[in-house]
């Protein structure tokens, strides 16, 4: 595909950055939308992505607002016209105990992680479905494949990506689309700083980010439905 256009959400640091970054490396004229609310950070990464030779546009955005989400859709469209390939990277990660766990952050969870993969999707599937092409990626998790202790609103969230994924691929197989759900364990990121888990433990982003573009460059007639990720020494 020539000169794909590649949207990222939650583009701004960890997975989402270094998905840009390896796109911007290793895809020939690229053209990037990145996305996220932290617009500093976006320009860091655009930068860099810039310098690699991709053509790269930020735009702010709380995925999970639906108002953000139809004025940012509007600017990607008028900016770079339909996505090649759609990524929903953004999402949170918080633990606590069920019967700690109030209203508030259990909604939190759902809407940093499954809404805003709800309201995304949503802005640019009609098109895409109408062009017959395209890539879409759903970051879940391996909390979206089972179930752990203190991370019930997490879970909840990460089981609702996976079951998203799994309808848009039923629904949008026969208009030539591809829809790809990626589980990761335990990935790098600026929240691991303070865990005091060791970094060996953990995958590095970049890693996450290289499946994803492999995957992307199948023939158009092969789809990875899932992609499961774990570090080597087992679970965190």
């Amino acid at each position: 595909m020539p000169n794909p256009h590649v949207f990222i959400s939650g583009a701004s640091q960890g997975i989402g950055a270094e998905i840009a970054r390896v796109f911007a490396r290793e895809v020939r004229g690229v053209r990037l939308a990145l996305v996220a609310r932290n617009v500093k950070n976006l320009q860091q990464v655009a930068k860099a992505c810039a310098k690699a030779g991709a053509r790269v546009e930020v735009f702010a955005c709380d995925v999970a607002n639906a108002e953000s989400v139809g004025l940012m859709a509007d600017a990607v469209r008028k900016a770079l016209g339909t996505p090649d390939v759609l990524i929903n990277n953004a999402g949170a990660f918080t633990m606590a105990p069920f019967v700690e766990t109030s209203l508030a952050q259990f909604d939190g969870m759902i809407a940093v992680n499954l809404r805003s993969a709800f309201l995304v999707t949503q802005a640019f599937l009609p098109a895409m479905m109408k062009r017959k092409s395209g890539d879409l990626f759903f970051m879940s998790s391996i909390a979206g494949l089972g179930a752990y202790p203190h991370a019930a609103a997490y879970c909840a969230a990460k089981f609702g990506v996976t079951g998203l994924a799994q309808v848009l691929r039923a629904e949008t197989k026969a208009h030539g689309l591809r829809v790809c759900c990626v589980h990761p364990g335990a990935t790098w990121s600026p929240s691991w700083e303070k865990s005091g888990v060791d970094p060996a433990r953990i995958m590095p982003a970049a890693d996450v980010a290289r499946a994803i573009l492999d995957v992307h460059r199948l023939g158009p007639r092969t789809v990875v439905e899932e992609i499961v990720l774990r570090p080597q020494k087992g679970d965190v």
